[in-house]
């Protein structure tokens, strides 16, 4: 069974909670606190299998849960921390945050491994506490809780070249012709059901992924018949070959089709009809009157908006290899690197967007601003600033939740020092 969409629940661990304890030693009256820190809790990551084609095994597992981070415990015993969860899937999904169907990662081109959510940091133990006016602290911090998400996964087939068309106009005849795929292929509707990826190989020229993928009807991008299943997978591809039965086997009008389908793609997406295309005029070997051929009548109608018509015989293999060469020749006018789509949903902006209080002060000791409250915390803990993007999200969240202002109200200038939970900052527009 063929799956490109799954839906799933990811949690990442919590963070073990920090420890209350006091050392009890023989001789030793008042011994100091001793409570350990909290482990961390475990990530969700994501990664790129090889060996993966579809996405069933998410069919029967739909829950995935990273470890917990221990509690900490006497003596300064810190807690172990929560294993880590790996999320194995193949190359071309596409994580989406369930409700709102935005992008959250892409497992395309070198995007082979993402941390999706960060477990929590585990809490402090009392130890950390003591001042020179509270010797024996009775609070430790408790660990940071974890973060879950319900995401929806797509595999978008990763191809060069995506063939269009009705069904039954010879797309899985082509792919078979000139690749060393085969498809199973037979004369009714939505034969093919599972996309098909074969290799083209040409002589003094570089070859190219080409995709047979199911055949479309009008109402398509609205989900009819495999609708979405189908035109999720083209998005990827550079070129288009579009394929239609020129011979009109069928009773179809050929200029009327390729209306049609370019029609469902646009409906998809304004993006899809943007893609170069090429058309194949197939089945000319089931032509019984050359006058009457049908091709000038394409050309007549496409040529002037740019697009090339090839006749071709799939079965034959007439015209096919001219058609090769010029999808080569268009390919190598575009951009070689692979389509791979943006981030739209940080999962950080979703954790920081609380109403949690925060605080922004000057410190005349230290000559330091601080920021800090439970909102600056958790947003610490849960985004990477060794990242670029994790730092991108950092000076956003500082602006769009006021600090900056707050801070520049305070008299902050360039250069001066913020100091947020042991995290120090230069301070610059």
């Amino acid at each position: 069974m063929f799956a490109d969409r799954a839906k799933i629940y990811v949690r990442s661990g919590k963070g073990g909670d920090g420890h209350v304890s006091f050392r009890r030693e023989k001789y030793v009256p008042a011994g100091g606190p001793d409570g350990g820190d909290g482990g961390r809790g475990g990530d969700v990551i994501f990664v790129v299998d090889e060996g993966l084609n579809t996405l069933t095994d998410f069919r029967h597992v739909g829950k995935y849960k990273a470890g917990d981070g221990q509690e900490g415990g006497k003596k300064n015993c810190r807690g172990k921390d929560g294993n880590d969860i790996i999320i194995k899937v193949p190359e071309g999904t596409v994580i989406k945050e369930f409700n709102s169907g935005k992008v959250i990662a892409d497992m395309s081109g070198e995007n082979r491994r993402v941390v999706l959510l960060k477990g929590g940091k585990g809490g402090n133990g009392n130890q950390h506490y003591a001042t020179s006016t509270m010797q024996a602290p009775k609070y430790a911090q408790p660990g940071q809780p974890a973060q879950e998400l319900e995401l929806q996964l797509e595999l978008k087939v990763i191809a060069d070249v995506g063939l269009v068309g009705f069904p039954n106009v010879g797309k899985s005849t082509l792919l078979s012709r000139v690749t060393n795929a085969r498809p199973k292929i037979a004369n009714y509707h939505f034969t093919t059901l599972n996309p098909n990826l074969g290799v083209v190989d040409l002589e003094d020229a570089k070859g190219f992924v080409i995709a047979d993928i199911p055949g479309l009807i009008e109402g398509a991008s609205e989900g009819v018949g495999l609708g979405h299943e189908f035109l999720r997978h083209i998005e990827r591809t550079k070129v288009l070959i579009h394929i239609v039965d020129a011979a009109g086997t069928e009773g179809r009008d050929p200029v009327a089709d390729i209306y049609a389908i370019n029609q469902e793609l646009e409906n998809y997406s304004a993006g899809l009809t943007q893609k170069p295309q090429v058309i194949a005029a197939n089945k000319m070997d089931a032509l019984y009157d050359p006058q009457e051929s049908p091709i000038e009548k394409i050309r007549a109608e496409f040529e002037p908006k740019g697009i090339k018509v090839f006749p071709v015989s799939a079965v034959s293999g007439q015209g096919v290899k001219e058609l090769l060469y010029h999808v080569r020749t268009m390919l190598d006018s575009l951009d070689d690197k692979p389509t791979v789509f943006e981030q739209e949903y940080f999962p950080e902006f979703a954790l920081a967007a609380s109403d949690e209080p925060y605080s922004v002060f000057y410190d005349e000791e230290e000559y330091e601003y601080v920021v800090e409250g439970p909102r600056i915390e958790k947003m610490l803990g849960y985004t990477n600033l060794e990242s670029e993007k994790g730092f991108a999200f950092f000076q956003d969240f500082l602006k769009n939740t006021g600090i900056l202002e707050e801070l520049e109200k305070l008299g902050i200038e360039e250069g001066d020092t913020v100091r947020m939970y042991g995290l120090s900052f230069d301070y610059y527009k």
